[in-house]
């Protein structure tokens, strides 16, 4: 897999059937500083994956020879490389095949490109982090990605499932401000019940209780009115 060391130089694989929706994908983020190829049908998809070893592949569920789902596996035997589904059908079913045949995330046509992007970014990101290192030190806070393990000032701590990926994704953007719209939709992109609720203020508040050495005057993750969060590393 041919993993750039800058994230705006990977290169991405479009396979879809519908050229205006190849177009458009390919201009944006041309624009973003990716390099894109593009691919009309499963096979051809199939074929350029293995020839090109993309960074990151966005895969169409409806193609026209192979499905988006057989194409999936077909690549995932050979390659680790990212996968974005988009599908047009809002079904369930569909969805869990997609995540079962080894996707990496799911879109819904028609989609929003900022946030197609802003998924793009988190993915190529933790995939950035895994090549480089498996533990992250910020001020007292000691992270270990393979093990799970959080310490503070050398004490460990437990944390749910939640408040783990909570943490991993808040230091895998240190010091930018994250929406409560993107988190949540990182965090529980299956529920929409827990995107429109205010289950991220209460996983934080719980996040903090463990992490933070004033609950009341967070150093680590900080509250940015209106937006989000902010997790500080200074």
């Amino acid at each position: 897999m041919a993993h750039a060391q800058n994230i705006t130089r990977a290169t991405i694989l479009i396979v879809d059937d519908d050229q205006d929706i190849v177009q458009t994908l390919k201009g944006n983020l041309e624009l973003d500083g990716y390099e894109v190829l593009s691919a009309f049908d499963g096979r051809n998809g199939v074929n350029m994956a293995k020839k090109h070893r993309p960074d990151l592949i966005i895969l169409d569920l409806g193609l026209p020879d192979i499905d988006g789902i057989k194409a999936c596996q077909i690549i995932r035997r050979e390659l680790d490389s990212p996968i974005i589904m988009l599908t047009a059908r809002d079904g369930v079913s569909d969805t869990v095949l997609g995540l079962e045949c080894g996707a990496d995330d799911y879109m819904i046509k028609p989609f929003n490109f900022l946030e197609l992007s802003a998924r793009i970014k988190a993915i190529l990101k933790r995939v950035e982090r895994d090549l480089v290192k498996h533990h992250c030190e910020i001020k007292d806070l000691f992270m270990d990605f393979k093990t799970r393990k959080v310490s503070v000032g050398g004490e460990e701590i437990k944390l749910t499932k939640t408040e783990f990926e909570l943490l991993e994704l808040f230091v895998s953007y240190p010091d930018e401000v994250l929406s409560r719209e993107f988190i949540a939709n990182q965090i529980w992109r299956d529920s929409k019940l827990y995107q429109h609720s205010r289950a991220l203020d209460v996983h934080v508040q719980r996040l903090r209780k463990k992490i933070e050495p004033d609950v009341e005057n967070p150093e680590y993750i900080v509250t940015v009115a209106g937006v989000g969060y902010k997790f500080q590393t200074v």
